[in-house]
């Protein structure tokens, strides 16, 4: 199969594990160890505003209050500095790069952390001039594992599911790309996928 695009989400894939970025914050912030991840993941209006912000309905400052309350902390600014200790993966970078200077058209889809006023793509440096499309869910109004924004990333590329790879650090996200044809690879290592992706985009044939 010949494939001639590649989709990754941002957190966690272009990215460290988000697990270690919350564990430093929680350090850096002083809390109680699982107190972060309780607030976005169990406590309900921690879920609650940030299924709004995914998909748009809610502002970043209003994240920014909401977690700051459950968290008893310092809301101003609360993204940015929970996303103080998410570098960079490297080698998932280079191998965008590799994949796109052979002329596969490389997409970024991620659910969105809200990009004002913290742009936490444009900070990292993952922004225009990287991609053929980004896809984020606060701007499409779907979220993963919504089936439509999975179309809406093969729409802008301009590609049908069986010519391209998704990769997600997060199973759930995987079988609606599944449905739509696309082949997609589990992240939750570095070097696994990245050995991955060089096996499945070597027999790709620049875009004319």
């Amino acid at each position: 199969m010949t494939y001639r695009g590649l989709i990754l989400d941002f957190g966690g894939v272009l990215t460290i594990r988000m697990r270690l970025n919350g564990e430093a914050f929680e350090r850096s912030e002083g809390l109680t160890p699982g107190a972060y991840f309780h607030a976005l993941d169990e406590h309900p209006d921690g879920v609650a505003i940030y299924k709004a912000l995914e998909v748009g309905e809610a502002t970043q400052e209003q994240w920014n209050q909401v977690i700051g309350g459950i968290l008893g902390i310092d809301p101003t600014d609360l993204m940015r500095r929970a996303l103080a200790n998410l570098p960079l993966e490297p080698r998932m970078v280079q191998a965008a790069r590799r994949a796109r200077a052979a002329g596969i058209k490389v997409a970024m889809l991620s659910n969105s952390f809200g990009i004002t006023p913290y742009n936490p793509y444009k900070a990292l440096g993952m922004w225009d001039g990287e991609w053929d499309a980004i896809v984020l869910s606060e701007q499409v109004g779907v979220r993963k594992p919504d089936p439509g924004i999975y179309q809406h990333t093969l729409d802008a590329l301009q590609l049908a599911g069986e010519e391209c790879v998704f990769v997600d650090d997060h199973a759930e996200n995987l079988p609606p790309a599944q449905a739509l044809g696309i082949r997609t690879i589990h992240h939750t290592d570095a070097v696994a996928t990245v050995t991955q992706l060089d096996a499945l985009l070597s027999c790709a044939t620049p875009a004319t």
